[in-house]
């Protein structure tokens, strides 16, 4: 499995398969695939061996961090610039058929139909369990495919057959469908692949498995559950006010049925999973340097996100390897042993974790002292949560071991200023998630094999007791093992208790999106399990859908919000005469330049704030120099103008189309979402 995206690629040219072309110009399959191909499990295998490139993986982004990127632009991370789903108007609709496309679904029906007629018939050679392998994997990808569609859309059409080149059925069979309905069809299909899918892949843990299936099904359902209760009473679920979808299509839909459907099979699924890991989480040492000179490895746990075979680690059921030998690298390593990639964790996210006694850093008793923030960022984050203070680049931390592993490099704190704007840190909190020690990786063309983590084990013990708490209102006896048992990992009081009784969310809303659904403060008890979610989580690429199903950016309509950083005015950090002033590579300090109206500054405003705004340093081409704002039609992403084109029956008469837009989103190209407030 090493060598599946190589194998993958000459699959497809034979196969012809595609990910973007749409229902109604699609070559018919059976027209590339060759006579009687279905009869040989290697073709079976082959054929669903193409889809694992649909899965997230490292980019090779030269100035990004792999998945480690992946939650800028939320309140965990901010990038170099801002995303423009905090600018309504901004963000527009495409011209060409975005976010609509059907050529996934369509191979993968047609692989379902002829491998299980060709199944029943007994015509497939080779091994029965490689056979069901490649069975459970194609129900698997289908239920991805329609996920990344339904997680973005919401509604969305549901078809499991593979239609005629005819356009009036096409047409009919485009309809999108209530999501609560496509969301079913998810969970079914992977009630489907668990059937099919072994305990162990042949790729050993770059591929699919039963507890890989289990894990992703109870975040599906975890999702609708969470989407329909809180965005419950709004265009954006089925028989809403506004909601643009055929009623007729409901079927006596009752909302708190539903709600309660998907949150017990999200802890249903989850629980499979959890039960199996919740005693054998990968262990953490709380040694803040991963790895030690001779690149022998410190704490597990740290090492589980950056090292080439993340697959050793019991808790990571499944991975994407990359081997140099069939040309597959990226470059984000070069990022992390070099700079900061471009991304930094923000003041609020440093804010959400608890000191290790289990109280928020506002607590009287924590013992921390707002005074810490003057001495640096190691001075700021001490006595915390174990997950900030090993995945967070401390002053003069170690970044890599050298070329032999006993030459350490260390961090410097000049890329808050660095002149090359895709690499800097604009928050001053440098992102350690994913770093490895091993600069030889980082040499030549910049060649990294770090592994990328498709699942662990840690999101299932997370999911049910999110799940439970929605659905039951209180922490069950399971909930309570598996939220011990990750702040025991994690070096914080167990006593979740006591950390809910401190919790004032006022205070936590201040940092943390999470504190609100609907733009009012959710309880403690449920902000406390996303705060677990939020810290467990970081970097790993969640945190945008978990605000969005949570619907907790609605506050942001009216009041905008301003990213934060690390204190800097009035700190060591601007204090020449200090042994921590940020200076270049020469030695010299760096001098701030403050000049907004220009491009030539490099620190936002003393009178703005002590703290780093790095969206506040410039007003050139800025739109959220105010802060970040928000429309709730962007909880939905839009369709594209010509998917309405094609799926009309007169295209030169849009009225006759048989999709319908997002709610807030128009039709035409290249136009913003109207608001939904």
């Amino acid at each position: 499995m090493n060598k599946y995206f190589s194998s993958a690629i000459a699959v497809a040219a034979v196969l012809g398969l595609s990910a973007c072309n749409d229902y109604l110009n699609q070559e018919p399959e059976d027209k590339l695939i060759p006579e009687n191909y279905f009869n040989s499990e290697a073709n079976l295998r082959a054929y669903t061996l193409n889809f694992y490139t649909i899965l997230p993986s490292h980019s090779n982004n030269v100035y990004e961090l792999g998945t480690f990127s992946s939650d800028n632009g939320t309140d965990n991370q901010a990038y170099r610039t801002a995303s423009t789903m905090w600018v309504p108007g901004e963000w527009r609709t495409g011209n060409g058929t975005e976010n609509w496309s059907f050529g996934n679904v369509r191979s993968l029906n047609y692989f379902l139909k002829n491998a299980l007629e060709a199944v029943e018939a007994g015509e497939v050679s080779g091994s029965e369990d490689l056979i069901n392998q490649a069975l459970g994997e194609g129900y698997f990808f289908r239920a991805y495919t329609y996920w990344t569609n339904y997680s973005a859309l919401g509604d969305w059409p549901i078809n499991d057959d593979v239609l005629p080149d005819d356009k009036e059925v096409l047409l009919e069979a485009s309809e999108r469908q209530p999501r609560h309905k496509v969301a079913r069809h998810i969970l079914a299909d992977l009630d489907q692949a668990i059937k099919y899918l072994p305990e162990s892949s042949s790729y050993g843990k770059n591929g699919v498995t039963k507890n890989v299936a289990y894990q992703f099904r109870s975040r599906v359902a975890l999702f609708e559950g969470t989407w329909l209760k809180y965005h419950k009473g709004t265009a954006l679920v089925p028989g809403g006010p506004g909601w643009p979808g055929n009623t007729a299509l409901l079927d006596g839909f009752n909302i708190d049925t539903e709600i309660s459907y998907f949150l017990t099979e999200a802890m249903n699924s989850a629980k499979v999973v959890a039960d199996q890991f919740v005693n054998n989480l990968v262990q953490n040492t709380d040694t803040p340097e991963g790895m030690t000179a001779g690149f022998v490895e410190a704490n597990p746990y740290y090492c589980m996100f950056c090292v080439d075979n993340s697959g050793k680690y019991d808790e990571v059921l499944m991975y994407r390897s990359y081997n140099l030998n069939y040309s597959q690298a990226t470059q984000m390593q070069a990022q992390f042993q070099k700079n900061a990639g471009g991304t930094g964790w923000t003041r609020g996210m440093v804010n959400s974790f608890l000191m290790r006694n289990g109280l928020p850093i506002y607590d009287a008793a924590s013992g921390y002292d707002p005074a810490w923030e003057n001495q640096g960022v190691s001075a700021t984050i001490q006595g915390r949560d174990s997950r900030l203070t090993i995945f967070t680049k401390g002053d003069n931390s170690i970044i890599s071991l050298g070329l032999d592993g006993n030459s350490p490099n260390l961090y410097n704190m000049n890329w808050l200023f660095s002149a090359d704007n895709t690499t800097r840190c604009p928050t001053g909190f440098a992102v350690k998630k994913g770093q490895g020690y091993d600069y030889a990786g980082a040499q030549g063309n910049l060649q990294s094999t770090t592994g990328s983590i498709t699942f662990r084990a840690a999101e299932a013990l997370l999911n049910y007791m999110e799940a439970d708490v929605e659905l039951n209102g209180s922490v069950s006896g399971t909930s309570d093992g598996y939220w011990r048992a990750l702040r025991n990992r994690a070096y914080v009081d167990p006593d979740y208790n006591k950390t809910i009784a401190a919790t004032v969310m006022a205070e936590e809303a201040k940092g943390d999106w999470g504190a609100y659904s609907h733009g009012s403060y959710v309880s403690s008890l449920i902000y406390n399990v996303r705060r677990e979610r939020r810290n467990e989580l970081c970097a790993e690429a969640l945190r945008l859908m978990d605000l969005r199903r949570w619907c907790a950016l609605d506050q942001m309509i009216n009041t905008p919000y301003q990213i934060e950083g690390i204190k800097y005015w009035g700190t060591v950090y601007n204090d020449p005469n200090s042994p921590l002033a940020i200076k270049d590579a020469d030695g010299e300090y760096i001098e701030p330049v403050v000049d907004p109206d220009s491009s030539e500054g490099n620190m936002s405003p003393k009178e703005n704030s002590l703290y780093v705004r790095p969206y506040q340093i410039t007003k050139a081409n800025n739109l959220v120099w105010n802060g970040l704002t928000f429309t709730r039609a962007h909880y939905l992403s839009p369709i594209g103008h010509d998917a309405f084109v094609n799926a009309s029956a007169d295209k030169n008469d849009l009225s006759t189309t048989v999709i319908y837009q997002n709610p807030g989103w128009p039709i035409e190209g290249n136009v913003g979402a109207s608001s939904l407030d």
